[in-house]
């Protein structure tokens, strides 16, 4: 299919640089960098999900960590209300 683009300079220079670096065809370079593009873009919103086998897998590794020296977990409620305590305290005095 034939079609007129009209490119920023630049951008035609850097794809004419490409095709000669590649020895490649000036329109052969834009359409591979087309495709690549698109592949790349985010879904449109009609279109459907990705099925799962399309979907990257994610996995959550764990690691063990603990609280650090001198904190002790089950005085964090009182911390916090403490803190808490503090803010309303300032909010009143103004």
């Amino acid at each position: 299919m034939g079609t007129t683009l009209t490119l920023d300079d630049d951008l035609a220079a850097a794809l004419k640089d490409r095709a000669r670096v590649l020895e490649k065809p000036f329109k052969q370079v834009v359409n591979d960098l087309l495709r690549l593009g698109l592949e790349d873009s985010p879904r449109e919103q009609d279109e459907p999900p990705a099925s799962d086998e399309e979907r990257p897998v994610f996995e959550v590794k764990p690691i063990c960590s603990g609280f650090a020296p001198g904190v002790d977990p089950l005085k964090l409620n009182q911390l916090d209300a403490e803190l808490e305590n503090e803010e309303i305290l300032s909010k009143l005095r103004t």
